[in-house]
């Protein structure tokens, strides 16, 4: 009797014991140094963005955050990097669509399931393009542009970065929507494109508002539209695609915050707290707002159905243009 007494004080002391060290983990989050990696070079607005958010973060988790630069391969690098990492909140990813959703239909194989591999967190931002054309284009207006290509198929060109890419498949979006053709040219990056498009030697392109701001504002290229589902601080007189005429498109491109597969859920929850604290700052808002990036945190369920409903659409996207996966 005194034995089976003595074992279950012990097998109560066991419980309490595991009890406390569970909570001291939980309370002790993070208690290293966080790896924040950005699939991209530095320097740029989606660096930027990521820079912001660790300065914030880092003050509110009291551990520093290490903006972790690793580029290349469309984003596979670095994102392949988070997905192998141990799923304790101290590696965290700037998701791209790119690299999650885009690389998902447009590579055969990849190093890791945009699906499986990774615990959504919160989205970050978005950031619209705007639909441009060269000053020689006889048109003003979205509809304008559009009764041009139906009267010339085939005639106007369209530069983007790469097959592939963002502006590629928001363009072959926009074909499909109005029954237009325009042709696709592709540039190895964004300055060679930007080049040909000043010049002429392609008429129309989907650009950010680094470029497009400074070279409408100079009349060197002609805004039309912005792509967002809601007008732009930096052109706020510029209608949107839908309101110039082309009922539901909408096009941007976005960044998430994710963790390896796995994550506990008490330090989803806390980042996900934190991090959407931080982007509702006024001053934070105010400091990207002029650059035209959306600060959009919303919950971990929200990016991760975001994820799940694009891969099929742009799946689509690749088998109608005939775009081959590599």
């Amino acid at each position: 009797m005194h034995l089976r007494r003595s074992s279950t004080l012990m097998f109560h002391a066991a419980l309490l014991c595991c009890a406390a060290c569970a909570h001291g983990q939980g309370v002790a989050y993070p208690s290293k140094p966080i790896r924040f990696v950005v699939p991209q070079t530095p320097s740029g607005q989606v660096d930027t963005v990521a820079r912001t958010v660790a300065l914030h973060l880092s003050e509110r988790l009291g551990q520093p955050l290490i903006v972790e630069n690793r580029a290349g391969a469309n984003g596979v690098i670095g994102t392949d990097a988070v997905a192998k990492a141990p799923p304790d909140g101290h590696t965290l990813l700037m998701s791209a669509q790119s690299a999650i959703v885009f690389n998902a239909v447009l590579r055969k194989s990849l190093p890791y399931d945009p699906l499986l591999d990774f615990s959504s967190i919160t989205m970050l931002f978005e950031t619209p393009y705007y639909l441009v054309v060269h000053p020689s284009v006889p048109a003003r207006t979205v509809l304008e542009l559009l009764a041009l290509a139906r009267t010339q198929p085939g005639k106007l060109n369209y530069a983007t970065v790469g097959t592939g890419s963002g502006q590629h498949f928001y363009m072959e979006i926009f074909k499909g929507s109005t029954k237009t053709n325009f042709v696709h040219v592709p540039y190895k990056g964004s300055s060679q494109a930007g080049t040909d498009l000043l010049t002429g030697q392609v008429q129309v392109m989907l650009q950010g508002s680094g470029f497009t701001l400074p070279q409408a504002r100079s009349g060197k290229i002609r805004a039309l539209a912005s792509t967002g589902s809601q007008r732009t601080q930096g052109m706020p007189d510029l209608p949107t695609v839908m309101e110039a005429g082309v009922p539901g498109y909408s096009a941007s491109t976005w960044y998430g915050l994710v963790g390896p597969a796995r994550l506990p859920r008490p330090i989803i929850d806390r980042l996900n707290r934190e991090v959407g604290e931080i982007l509702r700052l006024p001053a934070v808002h105010d400091k990207f707002a002029s650059m035209d990036i959306v600060l959009s945190p919303g919950t971990p369920e929200a990016l991760a159905e975001r994820v799940r409903n694009e891969i099929p659409i742009f799946a689509k996207v690749v088998r109608e243009a005939g775009i081959e996966p590599e």
